[in-house]
């Protein structure tokens, strides 16, 4: 019916335009290019207001540029479909074969899944853009496009290509923009490459690439952004990069690259960002590497083997802002220079490494500090406290510092003189005392031996209270509280009904009225607890109807746990019930209010329109409306019902939205008490027992409020980045797109997030920074340890208060601090913030789809179950991916003595 009700509609569109004469209407289009574009409307399904029936598409229809009555350009970027368009979208776009004289055909972020049709590189043969940025393509680049020897500018990030990038991309010698980024392209860069001598941006970023970078790309004269991170190339870096005098950006980080610095990258003499960390790069890296590079503001050479002196030039390189050297072998002083007093950077770390020697004012020009990890002496300047991360160094009259054993014995392996803390030679520090922490030792084992027999009798008396609380609540939760209705079995033990506060009980003619039958038109989703289907009562008023088919036991227990719940909670966050139906023995139904904006999955680029009911993206505002709401919920849910209650369903499809965008969560038919008690709760974090799994043995998510949170925090990053799917998803690759985007939620540098940021949020400078804290906030959700996780109270604290996540943070330190109320929401909300490798090796499994937003050279402009289990090389790292998800930003030692004690 809909596919005649289509062919319909185009029929009469086609007669409009072409006997539009005969209401003296002239046109100036060929009558061929008016029906292929007639065509194109009616199979992308483009609206009225963008493409009118109207005369001249050259002068009335939106994105259409013609020249002498052809039509040149085509730009449908960000359209929205209409309703009927959007249900079945798909990559039909035939139509443009007709166009001869086409140029540009822009089509970045409206959807047109489906693979490129091969014919496109054969019929569009003075096509010069072709931009298909964010349209959720999938398969592989065709070879033909190589044929398109007038492209200039080719975007095809962000998509879901697979296969080897084509040879034949080589022929294209126009070509000045080739951007293959985000998506699951394989093999090795093609030297034909090396052809494309017009090139200025090349960006292959977030791929599965591996091999070596092609020599060929040194030739590429006019390059100024080349971007090959987060693939598996390996071998070195060559030589003949250094030949690019024109570079920009360099950024080939996150690979598996080795040897050292090429000395040739002294001829890039234009660099200004230049990014090589989380590699196995080796060597020194000599003073005379950097004079030449004068325009560099960003640096990074974390993560790699880099040994010998730090190069002195960096220091007082006036135009450098961000520098981040840590995780090396990199050892020397800190230089005493006279510095210019506007010269400052924004970041300075070179934490883990082998520095030493006394803290000088060379310090004094950085905003932002981290030196822990080495091994400077001496007393620490007035100007270096508060905004310098100091631990584990041998520094006096601070917390946290190495051992007098280990900071001498670093000195004197070296012929240098360790200043013993400030204390005479003969002297050892008296917390460090080798006979007292002897002494120490004996008694502190004694006494936790003895605590730890204690424990142990005091968790079986606490086992045997639990279980026999059990016991006598699972006897008074079989007592139903409320009449059964008629044809209802009685419900299964310990669940008690009480069905005067649920709503309505509807007769079943009632229910097949509203759905007319159930019939496919009114089916909203096939749900893992029912079908859903929209409905209409008698007064007219909407509702949404699930269709249970008790095919199981376990479907039964679920909708009558269901019922369970909203009979003895209620919340304004939860969606509403308004009744039942039990009639049908092998067939229930639950009945609630519609939600007219539907769930988040499908509202967050789909606002109705006023005019033609069709779509858009939500804005900032909303968004974060949603994920305020969302918190409510899940705080009532976890910290005001008793035993707390666990979701266990958290992701975008949960979240209902109604006609006001207010949030009402759904998919409650998982909902249940958390495992364990209170009790055995506070005893498992006194005792410190190892929770790094959110999953049983049986691999089902166990019911913990932790579990919510984590897949709360994928909500979160679906809200940042747009990117839909993430929330919900249970690919195999979900580990790799977390790891691959949580690099980029920083918290020293807020320009990192644009990379992820969803490109179709339009915000300012102060929105910047909630979506900067929004992505802060989730990242705190996603630490690999259930026991590191903020309270959602705490996290719902933090949304409604976003500026405070970044500015009280991160202003005047350099380290995220927290405030000493063991009640603080910052405490709670930053404790997962650490350096720890254990924790990153295990980052949890989450969705397969690709970071979302701009190209990593826009520097001024990353839920379905969790996994558990590590995937790696046994070394802490991911077989695929090395170093993605490892902290770059410790924190202070203090604070992780409040988080313990906020722990217990």
């Amino acid at each position: 019916m809909e596919d005649r009700w289509s062919s319909v509609v185009f029929l009469c569109s086609v007669f409009l335009l072409l006997f539009g004469t005969t209401l003296g209407q002239q046109f100036s289009v060929p009558l061929q290019e008016r029906f292929a574009l007639l065509q194109l409307r009616s199979s992308l399904g483009l609206r009225a207001r963008e493409w009118p029936l109207k005369p001249d598409p050259c002068t009335n229809w939106v994105g259409i540029q013609c020249l002498n009555g052809r039509v040149t350009e085509i730009n449908i970027s960000r359209f929205r479909r209409t309703r009927r368009g959007s249900r079945n979208p798909q990559f039909s776009v035939d139509a443009l074969q007709n166009l001869t004289l086409l140029s540009s055909f822009n089509a970045s972020n409206f959807a047109l899944p489906g693979s490129i049709p091969e014919w496109l590189g054969l019929r569009l043969g003075v096509l010069r853009v072709l931009d298909l940025r964010s349209c959720l393509i999938t398969g592989a680049i065709p070879f033909t496009l190589g044929n398109l020897t007038s492209l200039t500018e080719l975007y095809l990030s962000d998509n879901n290509l697979t296969g080897i990038v084509p040879l034949s991309l080589g022929q294209l010698s126009s070509l000045s923009v080739l951007d293959l980024s985000q998506n699951l392209l394989t093999g090795s860069i093609p030297e034909s490459f090396s052809s494309l001598g017009n090139l200025t941006l090349l960006d292959l970023s977030l791929n599965y690439l591996s091999g070596a970078v092609p020599l060929g790309i040194g030739t590429l004269s006019r390059l100024q952004f080349l971007n090959l991170s987060r693939n598996s190339l390996s071998s070195s870096i060559p030589a003949q990069l250094g030949d690019l005098s024109s570079l920009i950006d360099l950024d080939l980080g996150f690979n598996s690259l080795s040897g050292s610095v090429p000395p040739d990258f002294r001829g890039l003499k234009n660099l200004q960002r230049l990014v090589i960390g989380n590699n196995f790069l080796s060597g020194s890296l000599p003073d005379n590497l950097f004079p030449p590079l004068t325009q560099l503001q960003f640096v990074v050479l974390s993560h790699n083997n880099f040994s010998g002196d730090f190069p002195g030039v960096l220091w007082s390189m006036p135009e450098l802002r961000f520098l981040d050297a840590s995780e090396n072998n990199l050892t020397g002083r800190l230089p005493n220079v006279s510095l210019e007093a506007n010269a400052s950077f924004a970041v300075f770390n070179i934490s883990q490494n082998l520095f030493y020697g006394s803290l000088t004012s060379v310090i004094m020009r950085f905003s932002s500090i981290d030196i822990s990890g080495n091994y400077f002496q001496g007393r620490v300047p007035d100007y270096a406290r508060g905004k310098t991360s100091l631990s584990l160094n041998c520094l006096q009259n601070v917390t946290s510092q190495r051992g007098a054993g280990e900071c001498a014995s670093f000195y004197a392996d070296r012929g240098l003189v360790f200043d013993n803390f400030g204390l005479p030679n003969s002297t050892q520090p008296p917390a460090k005392s080798e006979k007292k922490s002897h002494k120490t030792l004996i008694i502190l084992a004694a006494v936790l031996g003895g605590i730890g027999v204690i424990a142990l009798l005091v968790i079986l008396i606490v086992l045997l209270i639990v279980c026999m609380r059990k016991n006598g609540s699972t006897n008074l939760r079989g007592t139903g509280t409320g009449p059964i209705p008629a044809g209802e079995s009685p419900p299964p033990p310990g669940v008690s009904l009480n069905f005067s506060s649920l709503g309505d009980s509807f007769t079943y003619q009632q229910i097949l009225q509203a759905t007319a039958e159930f019939s496919d038109a009114n089916l909203i989703k096939h749900g893992h607890s029912g079908d859903l289907f929209r409905g209409i009562l008698e007064g007219g008023i909407s509702i949404v109807i699930k269709k249970i088919h008790l095919q199981s036991s376990v479907k039964k227990e679920s909708y009558m746990l269901e019922l369970d719940l909203f009979g003895r909670v209620s919340h304004p966050r939860l969606v509403p019930l308004l009744g039942y139906c039990l009639e049908n023995e092998n067939e229930k139904f639950l009945v609630y209010k519609y939600m007219p904006n539907g769930d988040l999955s499908s509202s967050l680029f789909k606002k109705p329109d006023s005019d033609d009911d069709s779509l858009q993206s939500l804005d900032w505002i909303t968004r974060l409306k949603i994920a305020i709401g969302a918190a409510e919920g899940l705080s009532y849910l976890h910290h005001e019902c008793t035993p707390p209650l666990v979701h266990r369903d958290v992701q975008a499809s949960s979240i209902l939205l109604d006609d006001k965008y207010e949030v009402r969560l759904g998919s409650l038919s998982e909902v249940c008490p958390q495992e364990g008690d209170t009790h055995q709760s506070r005893i498992t974090k006194f005792l410190r027992l190892p929770q790094t799994s959110d999953q049983g043995t049986s691999g089902v998510p166990n019911a913990t409020c932790a579990y919510d949170v984590y897949c709360f925090g994928k909500v979160l990053l679906e809200l940042v980045t747009g990117k839909l799917g993430i929330s919900s998803s249970t690919n195999a690759t979900t580990k790799e797109w977390l790891e691959a985007s949580l690099p980029y939620i920083n918290i020293y540098d807020k320009e990192l997030v644009t990379n992820i940021v969803d490109p179709s949020l339009i915000i300012d400078e102060d929105l910047l920074e909630e979506v900067w804290a929004m992505a802060i906030i989730a990242r705190s959700c996603l630490n690999p340890k259930p026991t590191r996780r903020p309270l959602m109270r705490y996290i719902l604290k933090a949304l409604e208060n976003p500026l405070k996540v970044v500015r009280e943070e991160n202003s005047g330190s350099a380290r995220l601090r927290t405030t000493s109320s063991r009640g603080s929401w910052n405490a709670a909300l930053f404790g997962s913030w650490r350096h720890s490798s254990s924790d990153v090796a295990a980052v949890p499994a989450g969705p397969s789809n690709k970071v979302e937003g701009t190209s990593g050279f826009k520097q001024s402009g990353t839920t379905g179950s969790q996994g558990s289990g590590q995937n790696g090389d046994g070394n802490g790292h991911s077989s695929s991916t090395r170093r993605y998800s490892k902290e770059i930003f410790p924190e202070p030692m203090d604070a992780r003595d409040r988080e313990r004690a906020h722990e217990e």
